[in-house]
This record gives C-alpha cells, sequence and structure tokens, in this order.
C-alpha cells in the first residue's frame, strides 16, 4: 500500500521506530508487550512476504492505530485468504474515520496479493469492535476454537 493521507491522518507501512507507540496500542487491547517485543515481532513480519503491518500516524508522527494482515493458501479455497490479525486505534482518536481508513488500506493490500476474501477474529467481549466490523461490511459466518500449545507445568 502506498503512503497515503485521509482525516489529516498518514497511513504507511510501519518502520522500527514505531515500535514504541505499536506497544502502547496493544496494551489499550489488554496485551503486555513492551516496546522491545514490539520491536521484534515488527521485524519478524517485515520479513514475512505473506502480509503486511500498516500504521495510521497523526499530525505530530506519532502511530495512532494499526493494522496487520496476512494471507495464506487454504485448502477450500481457489485464491490465498486474508485474515486481519491486529486492528487497533489510540483510544482518544476512535471515531475519526481512522479504523475505516486501515481497514481499507488492509484490504486493498490484501487484493494486491490476490486474496478474494478478507476475514478477522475479535474476542467475544469487544460488542465496540464488532459493531464497528459489522458497520464496514463484516458478517459473521464462523466460530473460532483455540486451546494452548504449551505443555501444562507439573
Amino acid at each position: 500500500m502506498a503512503s497515503g493521507t485521509r482525516y489529516g491522518v498518514d497511513i504507511r507501512g510501519a518502520v522500527p521506530a514505531d515500535a514504541p507507540d505499536m506497544a502502547l496500542l496493544l496494551r489499550q487491547l489488554g496485551y503486555a508487550v513492551d516496546a522491545r517485543e514490539a520491536a521484534e515481532r515488527l521485524e519478524r513480519i517485515g520479513r514475512d512476504p505473506d502480509g503486511t503491518l500498516l500504521v495510521a500516524t497523526g499530525f505530530d508522527g506519532a502511530v495512532i492505530g494499526l493494522v496487520a494482515v496476512h494471507w495464506c493458501t487454504m485448502m477450500q479455497q481457489e485464491r490465498p485468504v486474508a485474515r486481519i490479525t491486529t486492528m487497533v486505534v489510540d483510544d482518544r482518536e476512535r471515531r475519526r474515520g481512522i479504523g475505516r481508513t486501515l481497514m481499507k488500506a488492509g484490504a486493498q493490500a490484501a487484493r494486491a496479493a490476490g486474496c478474494d476474501v478478507l476475514e478477522l477474529t475479535t474476542a467475544l467481549h469487544r460488542t465496540e469492535a464488532q459493531a464497528f466490523y459489522q458497520s464496514i461490511g463484516f458478517m459473521l459466518t464462523a466460530q473460532r476454537f483455540s486451546r494452548s500449545l504449551r505443555k501444562k507445568k507439573a
């Protein structure tokens, strides 16, 4: 996705200097991520050709939103499927169109990668996020189950 400005917000690919701001955003979602961990994850995602990490920056250059999109080939689909794995806008910046702009940029990246489907998951308690996703055309189509793969300590 090429950089672009809308609503006074710039959308661009994430860079290592964004890690501290990204860690703050992830903590707003309840994830205990520090700047070092955010930098490591950003670097790993940056090496993966099957995804992108886009940020929204405000007038001062601070990261105020991010969307991570990954795509993969699935047996049941003819073309790759894209999944939004992270989406957050700073809680002080919400309801300004930033989330919609990030989601459009993520969808554009997925289309450019040859994807026909864009999906996402969200926690059951994030009812505001669910309402937002439905307002921009996402439909509830499946139920997700998960389990830990870590061995239990004796």
